[in-house]
């Protein structure tokens, strides 16, 4: 049973949801400089042409097009050498084998800027690839995606027909993100029953960021729906808030979150632990050594504190970094179901003005080294739902994470 049925809190990444894996962040932005004339300047640029790499077949294949190609169907218009030059680096993006390493031509690019701005044309549900199969990773609550009965975890086989096996993650997103009011067709597997269609009209998607509920029991319970820009000055709201009720029972809810910026997970973990504690440390590639990002030492609980952090399926990225550093330094007990499990990094790098990459840079570990991609993280203490519980619309993760703090 899926678990982000249940919780009315399911969530989404601000920069991401739906149209972007998300996990298109946990992120950071990067920048480089290059000429305004993206095709002349990927055409004449040779001093930083890597020197083990001969060029003459990539010619040869361009002249080759450019004295033989002939243009068939209902399409007469001549491709421009710049649209050959972003169909050339796409390409090679492709080949990396990485389905969160995209270049982004200009349109896509442009896209790109609208959707981590916060609101967008879409159907509200943040998509990954896992096991090689387009995932849903959380829908939006309210959205077009969760009033058609998405869930967390349903496979994505097609869209208006057209199978998405093969298909990169922004591939697929091109496809299911539109118009308010037009209608995409989903082709869904959920479990081992047969697929089956579902129609979502799409509309303009507003991402939360954060609620607070203050229960007349005693515990305090933050519902953290992303790791947005603004989400460390509202979480450090929410934890005001929490002292101000004197209670030392406290429930921070990242079910269904699938990410957002690191520097986000980072600030927040840091209100729990000393100053240079390790939050999260990034593996690079073969030849960079390892880094770790580290507590920023607000540390301001004592150890009188009782703390639960709630996942599920659904809990991705940033909420694992934040699950995790918690975890690993016996901050707080993690309780629901094993998360999600991505743990690589995203950079986005700005190729001119109208056009950019991201690209994966490195991947992540917990403090205590575990990796988060090949193992999420695993709760201390596993409450599944029933279905029982979905269909009386009982949260029994929560109420679970309660008994345990007044125990």
């Amino acid at each position: 049973m899926n678990q982000n049925n249940l919780s009315k809190f399911v969530s989404v990444i601000v920069a991401l949801v739906f149209i972007l894996s998300s996990f298109y962040f946990g992120t950071y932005i990067g920048h480089t400089q290059a000429s305004t004339d993206t095709t002349r300047y990927l055409l004449n640029k040779e001093t930083d042409k890597p020197s083990d790499v001969d060029f003459a077949i990539f010619w040869k294949a361009w002249n080759a097009l450019d004295q033989k190609y002939v243009a068939t169907g209902t399409s007469t218009e001549r491709v421009t050498s710049e649209e050959r030059i972003y169909g050339a680096i796409k390409g090679m993006t492709e080949a990396m084998g990485d389905p969160y390493t995209v270049f982004f031509p200009p349109q896509e690019s442009k896209e790109f800027e609208e959707t981590i701005s916060g609101n967008f044309e879409g159907v509200g549900m943040e998509v990954g690839i896992k096991d090689d199969v387009l995932t849903v990773i959380s829908p939006l609550q309210g959205t077009p995606a969760s009033r058609a009965g998405i869930l967390t975890g349903d496979k994505i086989l097609g869209i208006d027909k057209i199978a998405t096996e093969g298909l990169s993650v922004d591939k697929s997103i091109d496809r299911i993100r539109g118009k308010e009011g037009t209608t995409v067709i989903l082709t869904i597997q959920r479990g081992e029953d047969a697929p089956f269609e579902v129609a979502v009209v799409r509309a303009v998607i507003n991402i939360p960021t954060i609620e607070v509920i203050n229960r007349p029991d005693g515990v305090f319970v933050i519902r953290l729906f992303s790791f947005s820009r603004d989400s460390p000055r509202l979480f450090r709201n929410a934890l005001r808030e929490f002292s101000q009720t004197k209670s030392d029972k406290l429930i921070i809810d990242l079910r269904g979150n699938p990410g957002g910026y690191l520097e986000a997970a980072v600030d927040m973990a840091s209100w729990f632990l000393p100053a240079g504690k390790v939050i999260v440390r990034e593996d690079f590639s073969e030849g960079k050594d390892e880094e770790a990002l580290r507590s920023k030492g607000y540390d301001i609980f004592s150890d009188n504190l009782k703390l639960i952090v709630l996942i599920n399926g659904g809990s991705a990225s940033a909420s694992e970094i934040l699950a995790g550093a918690l975890q690993d330094h016996k901050k707080a007990q993690v309780v629901g179901t094993k998360s999600f499990g991505k743990g690589s990094v995203q950079e986005v790098v700005s190729i001119d003005e109208n056009t950019s990459l991201k690209v994966t840079v490195a991947r992540w570990l917990t403090p205590n080294r575990v990796s988060i991609s090949k193992e999420g993280i695993v709760p201390d203490v596993v409450v599944e739902l029933t279905d029982e519980d979905v269909k009386n619309k009982y949260d029994r993760q929560l109420e679970e994470a309660v008994e345990l703090l007044k125990q």
